[in-house]
């Protein structure tokens, strides 16, 4: 072979080399869908792509009321993407169905992992002990008030326990138009479900030794009534039943409810469309027992097993994830970061998020984790509960028929999973 050859030869491999790069399409499906986040995620997927030419990353944005039945369709139908934007309440179904890739031969060579803080590892491997996501933040709930309406209805105090959340919003309902609370009756209500239901019981154990539900024991039962009853008596909106979190959020800001219990994301529309003296956010209110138990969740990054780009795949999971990606990626979603160090930075250190740390440092403030570890729990949450807690709040079922259809679905299903991992 002469060297005309051999050069035609390295000239066609490069050749095709290249090709089959620019030909690399990273597919990443989004669920936890508002316009800030879209524009943010492009913006740091815009970054990967420069940094490698001939990469192109194709960004699928689910609305997230339609998103996990729309998610698994698509998983359904053979359109599995790359990566997926995976809620901690997904984690399990996907994970135990082998859909999932491990992370833990890439974290073992990945710089970015020495900063992490422990709750981000801990997250990470909830299913089955592995990595099957990497966490980008975590989700604490927290009350927020209007200040302007709780001074126009006669609130002189800040609510702290039950009965002056219920005071309180009597108080505001009765001005014209105004309601107490931002109820989220619609997807994504759990959340207010299980704080108010563990208020009551004074705990937010989901289940006896045996296994057994205690959503339906006297104190679960107590809880879920009080929450039910708020609507009834027409504390929150009637259009409520049905609001998920961008209808609560702006329901909050645009004055027509006193009261909204959210994660650190609502600051990203509420503060652009108040003004900081006009709300506070403080303590989930507390129950009997002087104990409140706000709901911690957790969002991220998982890889589809069946990828056929998976060091492509990891090049921008990681990079989403590094400490710089990360803070920038919350700083506008507004969860709490996971890189050590990172509540040094001047945005977290914002009076804006004092309720937050308040509540955390608070020793009878109790952080509740749902039981994602059930791979049942994502259809509970995200079907079950929302057609059973509307028929409860409009009246066709008792709070203790709602109760009971949930202890009598999660039961077998954490007996089944404590069998399984004798």
């Amino acid at each position: 072979m002469n060297w005309k050859t051999t050069l035609l030869a390295g000239v066609t491999s490069l050749a095709l080399t290249s090709q089959a790069y620019a030909d690399t399409t990273l597919k990443l499906v989004e669920v936890i869908t508002s316009p800030e986040r879209t524009e943010t995620l492009k913006g740091l997927v815009a970054e990967y792509e420069a940094a490698h030419p001939g990469v192109n990353v194709e960004i699928t944005s689910l609305p997230w009321g339609q998103a996990f039945e729309k998610f698994a369709t698509m998983v359904s139908a053979g359109q599995t993407p790359d990566l997926v934007e995976m809620p901690d309440t997904w984690l399990t179904l996907y994970a135990n169905n082998h859909m999932l890739e491990s992370l833990e031969p890439y974290l073992k060579d990945w710089d970015g992992a020495k900063t992490l803080n422990d709750r981000a590892i801990e997250f990470a491997r909830s299913a089955d002990d592995t990595a099957y996501m990497m966490p980008y933040g975590f989700y604490l709930r927290a009350m927020f008030y209007n200040k302007k309406l709780f001074k126009e209805a006669g609130v002189t105090e800040v609510p702290k326990t039950l009965e002056d959340f219920r005071a309180a919003a009597e108080k505001v309902s009765a001005l014209p138009g105004k309601s107490g609370y931002c109820m989220r009756g619609g997807p994504g209500g759990l959340n207010g479900w299980v704080m108010f239901g563990a208020a009551a019981a004074g705990s937010n154990d989901f289940f006896t030794k045996d296994g057994d539900s205690t959503f339906n024991s006297e104190g679960w039962t107590t809880g879920l009534e009080y929450l039910v009853d708020i609507y009834k008596d027409g504390l929150a909106p009637k259009d409520s039943l049905n609001w998920g979190f961008n209808e609560i959020v702006a329901g909050f800001y645009s004055g027509t409810c006193a009261m909204l219990d959210q994660d650190p994301d609502a600051l990203i529309a509420i503060a652009s469309r108040m003004k900081e003296e006009d709300f506070g956010v403080t303590t989930m209110p507390k129950g009997p027992s002087g104990k409140a138990f706000p709901t911690i969740g957790y969002a991220g990054w998982s890889m589809f097993a069946d990828s056929e780009h998976k060091d492509e795949a990891w090049g921008l999971l990681s990079h989403l994830s590094s400490k710089d990606s990360n803070l920038a990626w919350n700083k506008r979603i507004g969860a709490l970061p996971i890189h050590n160090g990172a509540e040094s930075d001047p945005f977290f250190a914002s009076p804006q998020f004092a309720g937050w740390f308040k509540e955390l440092s608070d020793p009878d403030v109790h952080p509740t984790v749902m039981p994602t570890h059930l791979e049942e729990f994502a259809f509970f949450k995200d079907s079950i509960v929302i057609r059973t807690s509307q028929e409860a709040m409009l009246g066709r079922i008792t709070a203790k028929e709602l109760a009971t259809q949930w202890a009598e679905y999660l039961s077998p299903a954490q007996k089944n999973w404590m069998a399984a991992n004798q």
